[in-house]
């Protein structure tokens, strides 16, 4: 006889989303076995996805030149090979999660997105008008007050990154957010029954998993992490960070671009305190105003099983 297909599980009525997974019969050694696997995946997976891009690029495009060069200069960004294969590397991070809150929890993916359950559209499109206006307009206050504001001088092969940029940086930020402010915040913060853990020790994972960095580099990282799952928290759902973390990176490669270059972006592993300041002042702006906007459309923040049946029937 064919087996039975599993049975859903369904999370707690009126839980926020860091407690989304602690449903009926919940087992805190799933939580455990969840997180391993995820981030044992997310440095195995990303990696290989990577050289295998880069593999290809290279005899696709470039079967002339000394592989380890061409990979040496794709891994410092100096070709758009290299950011495409960073950016689809990270992006597995999203069937990673999916997987894994399916396999080991048997909870429907969508209740990755939000409580609702799924992706909320006009409230994302809000925080991303929101993250366009104050996230750049605090860097353009920062650059009024810098010492020696930055100069045009647009980089050889611009457009080929400019492609890479516009098509793959927002499913890279989506994919950290799914990962990190997503799986891995209902994992921690269910362990426990503690919303706040999962939001700090989700928070503190993905400033470390950034590699070698400065002080006020790392406390940069850390405020946003903090910032975007206090967010989801009391938003209930990844709309707000996935916008933040959209607009940020995808501002940040096509201003490096046009000025100091992409390869000097991704070598940098340190900031000043001054620098800090400005991005952790723009994302707590940020971080107000969609708050603010979350309030104004009336959603809500916790999972009500009765409104969410009636929107996946």
């Amino acid at each position: 006889m064919p087996s039975e297909a599993p049975t859903e599980v369904l999370p707690p009525d009126g839980a926020p989303y860091p407690l989304v997974l602690r449903g009926p019969g919940y087992v805190p050694g799933r939580s455990v076995l969840g997180v391993v696997f995820g981030l044992s995946l997310f440095v195995l997976l990303t990696g290989l996805v990577s050289q295998v891009v880069v593999l290809l690029g290279w005899a696709l495009t470039a079967g002339d030149v000394v592989h380890a060069d061409y990979a040496r200069q794709a891994l410092a960004f100096e070709r758009p090979i290299g950011l495409l294969s960073a950016n689809l590397g990270i992006a597995m991070l999203i069937p990673i999660a999916c997987a894994i809150l399916w396999l080991v929890h048997r909870v429907h993916p969508r209740w990755l997105l939000s409580v609702r359950p799924g992706l909320r559209g006009r409230y994302l499109l809000a925080c991303l008008g929101i993250a366009l206006l104050s996230l750049n307009g605090v860097l353009l206050l920062s650059q009024l007050a810098a010492p020696e504001p930055l100069s045009f001088a647009v980089q050889p092969g611009f457009w080929g990154f400019l492609v890479v940029i516009l098509l793959t940086s927002p499913l890279q930020a989506a994919a950290e957010e799914i990962f990190f402010r997503g799986y891995l915040m209902q994992a921690l913060g269910s362990l426990v029954a503690q919303p706040w853990f999962g939001v700090v020790v989700s928070s503190v994972v993905f400033a470390l998993l950034h590699g070698t960095q400065n002080l006020p580099l790392f406390v940069d990282r850390l405020a946003f992490g903090l910032l975007a799952a206090v967010l989801v928290w009391r938003t209930g759902g990844l709309e707000a960070g996935i916008a933040a973390h959209v607009v940020n990176n995808v501002f940040a490669y096509l201003i490096a671009g046009l000025t100091t270059g992409i390869p000097a972006l991704r070598a940098v592993r340190g900031i000043g305190w001054t620098d800090a300041a400005f991005d952790v002042g723009g994302f707590a702006v940020f971080a107000v105003l969609a708050y603010l906007a979350f309030r104004a459309l009336r959603m809500r923040d916790v999972v009500d099983l009765r409104a969410g049946a009636q929107l996946v029937r």
